[in-house]
């Protein structure tokens, strides 16, 4: 028997004689098997080019995977850029980073930036120490009205020399009925980073209270102070500073206020506490300080710096378990910090070019009997203090001269929590 099957690659005709050996070369391009007895068997033959169902499936699967993946990050990422506030992008996107399980990476990136890009020593401040912005005059205590604190001494020498003109001099920003509210020195930080300039805040408690205020983002959560200065408050603002660092574990520490606690205090901590009659002070927890009904709010940040008005000797050495998780002690970059005069005035400090042993003389060195590190970072060291404004909103005076944040950055929603001042009448 002859008959002829239809190649399939070729689109030729094979003729098959019933010779199996004629037959075995045509075999493997023919649709139909053939079997001796003429009885044919089909299999499919998955066609060139054409892949198998389930491997289109997987593959469609994976890029549909992708799109959403794309699609989710990017709404999160535009969500965080588009967040309230005056927040930069370089730190909006850094935050969304650590946030979004990045954090190792980040911190590798600011390691590397603060690396290669020391601040440079000797030289002197361009143009001088400046006088502070906004500078007010004073008057003598009305009768029968508060005398405020003693007048603090001016802060000695840090950079190794004499003092430049104006430096270390305290000068009035904020009174209140003629009375000195708010202070402002600048100084040099030390003898090395000799063009820079360092700024230190006065405040005597006998005319401010002070108040913590929670970020959007950190602590977040609803609560009754506002997140931004409120236009209730903005007549009667005196400063606004930063609080510590971010409450995600960073900080080693916690926050309560309100009478909640919304992350954990943590024993030995450095703790900044504001009483119910506006007053702060500063304090190891549950050592130095402790809670009780007149406790309205604790913020935690590290360990003590300053403490018995000495300077803590592991502030070269501590590293990052005590200093922070980031950067630890030894990078020279923008820092700030906080604490309270034997007398009982409160004092910030926010800087370029600062070590935490700098920081820490400079709080020593503006009468600071008990002090901690607050927030770090150009993004973040945010010391302001204001001058009513009638008519509008009240006009903010950056610090120090390389204060990056901008004066206004309070009066719009603020993404981390912050300490506000206010007069008390």
């Amino acid at each position: 028997m002859t008959r002829q099957v239809r190649g399939e690659e070729s689109g030729g005709l094979v003729e098959d004689r019933g010779d199996a050996g004629s037959f075995s070369g045509s075999l493997a391009t023919a649709s139909p098997e053939v079997s001796g007895d003429d009885t044919a068997e089909t299999r499919p033959i998955t066609p060139p080019g054409r892949r198998r169902p389930w491997v289109r499936w997987l593959r469609r699967s994976f890029l549909a995977a992708v799109l959403v993946f794309l699609v989710v990050v990017g709404w999160s990422v535009t969500g965080a850029l588009t967040a309230p506030g005056t927040d930069s992008t370089a730190a909006r996107l850094a935050e969304w980073g650590r946030d979004h399980g990045l954090g190792g990476l980040v911190t590798w990136l600011e390691k590397q930036q603060y690396d290669h890009n020391q601040p440079p020593v000797g030289g002197l401040p361009p143009g001088g120490i400046p006088i502070a912005p906004g500078v007010v005059p004073t008057a003598p205590a009305p009768r029968g009205g508060p005398h405020g604190l003693p007048a603090p001494a001016p802060i000695t020498s840090l950079a190794g020399t004499a003092l430049l003109p104006g430096e270390g001099q305290w000068q009035t920003v904020v009174t209140d009925h003629g009375q000195p509210a708010a202070r402002v020195a600048e100084l040099r930080p030390d003898p090395q980073h000799t063009s820079f300039v360092a700024g230190v805040l006065w405040l005597d408690p006998t005319f401010v209270r002070g108040q913590l205020q929670p970020g959007f983002q950190d602590p977040g959560g609803s609560w009754h102070a506002a997140t931004s200065i409120t236009p209730a408050l903005e007549h009667s603002v005196v400063a606004a500073f930063n609080a510590g660092f971010r409450l995600n574990g960073a900080s080693n520490g916690g926050y309560y206020s309100e009478g909640r606690t919304a992350v954990p205090l943590v024993d030995g901590a450095a703790s900044l506490v504001l009483r119910t009659d506006g007053t702060a002070t500063v304090g190891s927890w549950n050592h130095e300080v402790a809670m009780s009904p007149q406790v309205a709010s604790v913020r935690q940040n590290l360990v003590m710096l300053v403490d018995n008005g000495q300077v803590n000797p592991t502030c070269a050495t501590g590293g990052t378990k005590e200093w922070g998780s980031t950067i630890g002690q030894a990078a020279y970059i923008h820092r700030s910090a906080f604490g309270v005069t034997a007398d009982g005035a409160e004092v910030y400090v926010g800087g370029p070019a600062l070590s935490v042993c700098t920081l820490g003389n400079i709080l020593k060195a503006a009468g600071v009997v008990r002090g901690m590190e607050l927030d770090i970072n150009p993004a973040w060291v945010s010391g302001t203090y204001f001058h009513d404004s009638p008519a509008g909103p009240p006009k903010g005076f950056p610090l120090f001269p390389a204060e990056q944040v901008p004066p206004a950055h309070y009066l719009h929603p603020a993404s981390r929590d912050w300490f506000g001042w206010y007069l008390r009448n």
